[in-house]
């Protein structure tokens, strides 16, 4: 190709266009090389299980192979109309049984049982079933309050979170409205709660991580004062500092207006107290978490240190009543993160809170 191109040049053109000229002619062999090549394999991987099928003298599946990326999932709405259900139902069957028997050799599954128990499941769900999205929106125009409640922290998003060590799904406080059907402009205020210090349950950077296993430290004392167990799973979860720049990372994605500081008791007693305010990475100082979990395992944390104290907030329900060691705390914890703290809690009871601003109020 190159030499094709080569010799449509004039024989007054220059040596230097004679070489821009070839270049730009192997560059375009070089793409046209990588799409044809790009659709031979794509052609390839889409009928390979219609080739495999045939070899193995299995029938053939009723999907066309444009069908493959077509949206085929049933959804709750299915379930009021039987036949409907059905029809989508053993389709579905159709593509997974070729999957399970032709390359996971294994047994297929059998329609009537499935619909059967979607049937029965659907006569208690039916009654239940509303349009969510426009309830909302009556029950805004008419003054009532709305909570939504996330489930899991900002970090275990599977978008902004420490990828892989993430959940399935997106559980930032914008996703409330993507998946309640209201509009984003409903959430006037967005709460968010997090502890005096830091845990994490499995495996992932932790930057501001202790040793637990020692009685009578920092680490140990976190975790038996706190009672970090999973709720479900019942491990026990990994203990540190507050990491004040990795909460700065999630006040800005969740667009947070207040602040929910929880556990501020398990801190009584400590003599002194950490807070990561930045990181080390590469010879740079960084301010607030990094994205990717690679760096973030090789940050070294930047802690300010603050004296604890020796007074009980065990319990207590006014600022005013907190020590003043404390106080500082909490205070400096608001200037590094970006957004003021709206509620303490100082106990397992949900009478053992400072409300400095109700949610509700703002």
């Amino acid at each position: 190709m190159m030499a094709l191109v080569q010799t449509r040049i004039k024989p007054w053109a220059k040596p230097g266009q004679a070489l821009m000229v070839a270049v730009i002619g192997f560059g375009l062999a070089t793409i046209g090389f990588g799409i044809a090549t790009n659709f031979a394999l794509s052609a390839f991987c889409l009928f390979l299980p219609w080739a495999n099928a045939a070899v193995q003298n299995q029938p053939l599946p009723r999907i066309r192979p444009a069908e493959f990326y077509r949206r085929r999932a049933l959804r709750l709405q299915d379930l009021k109309h039987p036949e409907r259900f059905a029809a989508k139902l053993r389709e579905l069957l159709d593509m997974h049984n070729f999957m399970l028997q032709g390359h996971l050799k294994a047994d297929a599954l059998e329609f009537q049982p499935i619909f059967d128990q979607a049937m029965a499941m659907g006569e208690q769900l039916r009654p239940m079933m509303a349009d969510v999205g426009y309830a909302l929106h009556k029950a805004h125009l008419a003054g009532q309050n709305l909570l939504f409640e996330g489930a899991q922290g900002t970090l275990l998003d599977i978008d902004h979170g420490t990828y892989p060590f993430v959940t399935s799904s997106n559980c930032v406080a914008g996703n409330a409205a993507a998946g309640s059907g209201v509009g984003p402009d409903m959430l006037h205020y967005v709460l968010g709660i997090t502890k005096a210090y830091t845990t994490r349950v499995g495996s992932g950077p932790f930057p501001t991580e202790l040793p637990m296993d020692q009685p009578g430290s920092v680490g140990h004392h976190l975790s038996t004062v706190g009672q970090e167990r999973g709720t479900v799973t019942g491990r026990a979860r990994r203990c540190g500092w507050l990491d004040a720049a990795a909460l700065k990372r999630s006040i800005i994605i969740n667009g947070i207006t207040g602040l929910c500081l929880t556990k501020l008791d398990v801190l009584d007693g400590l003599s002194e107290i950490k807070m990561c305010v930045g990181y080390q990475l590469n010879g740079q100082l960084l301010d607030i978490l990094p994205l990717d979990a690679d760096d973030i395992e090789a940050c070294t944390p930047v802690f300010e240190t603050f004296p604890g104290w020796t007074e009980t907030t065990f319990g207590v329900t006014s600022w005013d009543a907190l020590p003043a060691n404390a106080r500082a705390y909490l205070k400096r914890v608001e200037e590094v993160i970006g957004a003021p703290i709206d509620m303490v809690s100082t106990g397992p009871d949900r009478e053992h809170t400072i409300v400095l601003r109700h949610p509700y109020a703002a």
